[in-house]
C-alpha cells in the first residue's frame, strides 16, 4: 500500500481521504502496527484504482 501511495505521488492524507478512512489508522497499518479489516482493503483498493488482491498479494 505504501508503495503505491507513493507512486502516485499521494500524502497519506490523501489516500485517507479518498478511502473514507482515518490517516492515523492508515499510518499504524502501513507500519504494521494495525491489522487493516477486510472492508478496509477494499476502501483502499478502490480509492487507488487497484484490485484489492493486489494489495493482499503485495505485487
Amino acid at each position: 500500500m505504501r508503495l503505491m501511495r507513493a507512486e502516485r505521488g499521494w500524502s497519506q492524507e490523501v489516500l485517507a481521504a479518498e478511502a473514507g478512512l482515518n490517516r492515523t489508522y492508515l499510518s499504524a497499518v502501513e507500519r504494521s502496527e494495525q491489522n487493516i479489516s477486510l472492508d478496509n482493503i477494499w476502501k483502499v483498493a478502490r480509492a487507488l484504482g487497484v484490485p484489492a488482491s493486489r494489495l493482499i498479494s503485495g505485487d
